[in-house]
């Protein structure tokens, strides 16, 4: 059964468009309705349940004849008085449209009516990038490949790398990480409906912001990390979920457990074709034969133009990575 998000407003192009945003997001598990007249959505309030209402400040008073499970004020000003605070939610009405999806879900998620509630469907497929080998441009690959397949597909990006980059290339100033979603895992209190108010946006790729903290990483045995891939895998309504594995050692074999497919950049270097066939051997010592026949080892492009940080994913789609991943997606890479 499909849940409905309600946005009552006088202005109806901007209640039109927030709910042509919010649909347009195609794992955000609610379905917008715009309204600018209160009898309109008093009758179709009277037929379909309205789980979220987000009304104008200017019907506040309105809005409280409409029946809703949470009821949130979109505030013309950045704040509300604490009698107003108490009396009923509000977010800031001119900001991102993800930033208020982030407020909102936070919101919804303090007491969720189904708190296992999960976007039904396929599976997700689970895209892991690893290698052995350092500075071989596995990072700069996995966000191409994110943002190629984001084009067509609804993708979430996921770094395990202890120092990703993520605050300075892709967007900063958030508040909860990955390490809050695997607190939330490891306590079984963890819903797709409270990571998705986590989740950040980048062009047209979803981002789970990455760990403040290396050494939490640490804490989180490798077979937790991929009981959570799965879950997400399942339950999220992602098309694909691309995985930046970073550098975790042997313990990478256990996320591999998780992965559908393995991209493996590599170099042909002395040192790293060492490096290579260690990790090569130790697989098979394991008798990991079913993760060997997922791995795809790839010779990544070098980049010949000075990047730059700002529109740094941009000069990666259109530079020579981004030739690479759509040979790559089109099935005409030759290893």
């Amino acid at each position: 059964m499909v849940k409905v998000m309600a946005v009552y407003d006088e202005d109806p192009l901007y209640a039109g468009r927030l709910a042509e945003y919010v649909n347009q997001k195609e794992t955000f598990p609610f379905q917008a309705m715009a309204f600018s007249d209160l009898e309109k959505l008093k009758e179709y309030g009277q037929t379909h349940d309205i789980e979220i209402l987000l009304a104008g400040e200017n019907v506040r008073e309105k809005a409280k004849e409409v029946k809703a499970g949470l009821k949130m004020i979109l505030c013309d000003g950045e704040f509300v008085s604490k009698e107003e605070a108490k009396e009923e939610a509000s977010v800031y009405k001119y900001q991102s449209g993800d930033c208020i999806l982030q407020e909102v879900m936070a919101c919804y998620c303090i007491a969720p009516p189904q708190p296992g509630l999960a976007l039904m469907g396929k599976s997700g497929l689970v895209m892991g990038v690893y290698s052995p080998v350092g500075r071989c441009g596995k990072t700069s690959f996995a966000l191409t490949l994110a943002h190629m397949l984001g084009k067509s597909q609804a993708v979430l990006f996921i770094s395990l790398e202890e120092y990703s980059g993520f605050s300075k290339l892709v967007c900063g100033g958030y508040e909860q990480d990955l390490s809050d979603v695997f607190y939330l895992y490891q306590r079984g209190d963890f819903n797709w409906l409270k990571l998705k108010s986590m989740i950040l946006s980048s062009g047209n790729v979803d981002h789970i912001p990455p760990v403040s903290y290396g050494e939490d990483l640490d804490q989180i045995p490798p077979e937790e990390i991929a009981g959570l891939l799965r879950k997400i895998a399942a339950e999220s309504g992602y098309d694909r979920i691309v995985v930046d594995m970073g550098h975790m050692g042997k313990g990478a074999v256990e996320l591999f457990e998780a992965c559908d497919v393995i991209y493996m950049p590599v170099l042909d270097d002395m040192v790293s074709m060492a490096k290579l066939e260690e990790f090569e051997e130790y697989l098979k010592e394991a008798d990991e034969r079913e993760n060997r026949s997922k791995i795809q080892k790839l010779r990544l492009p070098v980049s010949r133009m000075t990047a730059h940080r700002e529109n740094y994913i941009e000069q990666l789609i259109w530079g020579e990575m981004g030739d690479f991943v759509r040979k790559l997606l089109e099935g005409g890479y030759e290893r």
